[in-house]
């Protein structure tokens, strides 16, 4: 106790017993910690005393009055820091942005002005998307924040008051979504892996052709017949419906892996591969189709002139592709923006050109091509160039999935046509569910795995929002009033398989995968390990 008392008065002790010696040591090895340590009382701590359980004690002291008065000071401070600091900061920005386009444009970016449209419609896309992801529901996959974008603009739009304000023209919506499906190719193109398609077996080949091929047909067939559609418009909504959204079905799949369900069959890997052959697919035959529906001469000139739009698209974009391997050279500096400026640029050029030509289905072949050919040659570094691309899809979601939402009048939808598109959604991913269960057949998975994949081959979204609208743009540019019904007609459908099969789909998946999914062994082993840890402690 002597001992003790002497290190209080600050004096240099002998040590007795190892005792001291034992706390000195301990504490020289701690030093960081020791000086991180906040004193709450005010006292600073002395040489000697038992610094990290003190801390310890006085963390796990009730807060007093003092403490709470303390932590008000901190959040009110002044200058404020912390998270009323990033609230003023971000509010600033938003505002300053609004105010710095209203300098240059003036009227266009007050209410009612086409500048004051998109800029609201961008923030009530980003908040609805942020709001959806606060919905989490136990042992579930978040609900995708796409889904909150399209209802910000459908809502923008169809709430009186706000509709009255918040106006965009027809050609400034169809530019910034035609740039938003660039981006989408873009990141598709970069995205194909060409080690997987030298490897591709066949339950993959079948897993991405059959079942959007089947879907396709069995679309354009109930469009045609349903809703009064010409094939050539049936197929271009059959298409549309066609392609699964990795948006939903690639976050799904990671936590599924993350969880060890399925990995040992390989069942998150395949869809995630699968996934991107399939919206390359039906990306393609929704070009081919579109040209066809806005050519005219006879049927067998509009098959001619669809092969023709596919050779042209695969040329040019091999043309492309091999340009901007070489150009700019590995030797510049900041190589990797100018390849992601490049691969940008002229794939909003691919997209925008090809429609002013009349070859409007070449555009997107021609962009997934020359981005796959410069991914090519890349190798190492087109994981860098992918995440340039990444952020410009950041900005450009929320502007397409909005537009989309906005697009939508409820005024304009005819209840006969909502329930015919329903049923037309609904009879087609049903013949997708079955033809997907029988493409996995002899594949080495049982009975559970093949349910399982059947349903999470289910949600649709991305490619549904990029080329959903693009047939409907089309029409307008050429003022006929019945090919505008035609493409308000597959907007429409567009819409509700978005609306429908994402929260579906995700929800499907999350609950489907831990019950139908086998979990790999040493997972489980890892888990036991942790419960009779916790059990001992």
């Amino acid at each position: 106790m002597e001992d003790q008392d002497k290190t209080i008065d600050g004096e240099e002790l002998e040590p007795s017993a190892g005792v001291n010696h034992t706390a000195s040591t301990y504490q020289e090895t701690q030093d960081e910690t020791v000086m991180n340590i906040k004193v709450v009382d005010g006292n600073e701590p002395t040489e000697g005393s038992n610094l990290l359980t003190s801390s310890e004690k006085r963390l796990q002291e009730p807060p007093t009055e003092s403490n709470r008065f303390q932590r008000l000071r901190q959040t009110f401070a002044c200058p404020p820091r912390g998270s009323l600091d990033r609230v003023i900061t971000n509010v600033t920005i938003v505002v300053l942005l609004w105010a710095v386009v209203w300098s240059i444009t003036g009227s266009e970016c007050l209410p009612g002005g086409n500048l004051f449209g998109i800029i609201i419609l961008f923030y009530c896309a980003i908040i609805g998307g942020k709001l959806l992801g606060l919905i989490k529901l136990p042992t579930l996959p978040p609900l995708p924040p796409l889904l909150g974008m399209l209802l910000a603009g459908f809502l923008l739009r169809n709430i009186p008051v706000i509709s009255d304000n918040v106006q965009i023209r027809h050609k400034w919506s169809s530019s910034l979504r035609s740039i938003a499906l660039s981006v989408i190719l873009v990141r598709a193109g970069l995205g194909l892996d060409s080690k997987a398609l030298n490897k591709l077996k066949g339950v993959c080949v079948r897993l991405s052709m059959g079942p959007c091929l089947v879907e396709a047909c069995t679309s354009a067939l109930l469009a045609h017949f349903l809703l009064g559609l010409p094939w050539q418009w049936a197929f271009i909504l059959g298409f549309v419906l066609g392609a699964v959204s990795p948006a939903v079905v690639v976050p799904s799949m990671l936590l599924l892996q993350g969880g060890g369900y399925g990995v040992e069959k390989g069942v998150p890997t395949l869809l995630m591969a699968a996934g991107s052959f399939d919206d390359i697919l039906a990306i393609t035959g929704f070009n081919t189709c579109l040209g066809m529906a806005f050519s005219t001469g006879s049927t067998v000139f509009n098959v001619l002139r669809g092969v023709l739009e596919v050779v042209t698209g695969v040329a040019t974009g091999s043309l492309l592709g091999f340009f901007i391997q070489y150009f700019p050279s590995s030797d510049q500096d900041k190589l990797v923006w100018k390849r992601a400026f490049l691969v940008l640029g002229l794939s909003v050029l691919a997209v925008f050109s090809s429609v002013y030509f009349g070859f409007p289905g070449s555009g997107g072949l021609c962009t997934l091509v020359m981005a796959f050919l410069a991914g090519l040659g890349w190798s190492s570094k087109k994981a860098e160039v992918e995440k340039i691309i990444s952020v410009a899809w950041d900005i450009f979601q929320p502007l397409l999935f909005g537009l989309i939402g906005a697009e939508v009048s409820i005024a304009s939808l005819r209840p006969e046509t909502v329930g015919l598109s329903v049923a037309t959604l609904g009879i087609a991913v049903l013949i997708r569910i079955l033809t997907t269960f029988l493409m996995v057949c002899f594949a080495g998975f049982n009975i559970k795995e093949k349910i399982f994949i059947s349903f999470a081959w289910l949600p649709k979204a991305t490619v549904q929002a990029a080329i959903g609208s693009v047939a409907l743009d089309r029409a307008r540019s050429r003022g006929e009033k019945q090919l505008e019904e035609y493409g308000m007609d597959v907007l429409t459908v567009a819409f509700l398989a978005i609306l429908i099969t994402a929260p579906i789909g995700s929800l499907l998946i999350g609950l489907l995968g831990p019950r139908l999914l086998q979990k790999a062994e040493h997972q489980n082993k890892d888990e036991e390990a942790q419960g009779e840890t916790s059990v001992q402690v």
